[in-house]
């Protein structure tokens, strides 16, 4: 509870995790060539996802097309580890854009990616102001990272040998 009842630290909470380098204590589970993963630290559900570029940016058509390309196939790279981790019967990608469009940390643009479950929301979202998911971070960050990275290899892999074959 110290960080969220505490002071809020100066500077973007994204720029400070990629110069921290701390993976594991800010639940860091990925690290691609434009984009990071980042467990949400207030999920809306278990194996909630976050895709963040490396450049601090508030929109989308700020980055540039190498890195929101790379957006898209590290959020690939999530939905497939999700399925083979969490096992959700859906997902929702999405970003806000903007604090009118519901963007908590409006200046640093991320894509959310959140594993679903019919009737995975209930009445304690809505009476009680108050999310319950079943796995802390730490646990579900431990679970991602090597089948992130083991995707990650295989992925390249596939790309690498359908090059080779003039795919």
């Amino acid at each position: 509870m110290k960080d969220v009842a505490g002071p809020k630290p100066e500077g973007c909470i994204f720029c400070r995790m990629i110069e921290q380098e701390e993976d594991e204590k800010n639940h860091i589970v990925y690290r691609g060539k434009h984009n990071f993963v980042v467990l949400n630290a207030f999920p809306y559900n278990s194996g909630h996802l976050m895709v963040v570029p490396y450049v601090h940016v508030g929109d989308i058509v700020e980055l540039s097309e190498e890195q929101l390309c790379d957006a898209m196939l590290v959020a690939r790279l999530c939905c497939l580890a999700l399925q083979r981790c969490v096992h959700p019967e859906g997902i929702n990608l999405g970003m806000n854009i903007g604090r009118a469009a519901g963007a908590g940390i409006d200046e640093h643009v991320h894509l959310h990616v959140v594993p679903r479950w019919s009737g995975d929301t209930n009445y304690m979202t809505t009476v009680g102001n108050v999310r319950v998911v079943p796995q802390s971070l730490a646990e579900c960050a431990a679970e991602l990272r090597p089948i992130l990275k083991e995707l990650a290899h295989e992925l390249s892999h596939r790309h690498d040998s359908e090059q080779m074959r003039g795919a």
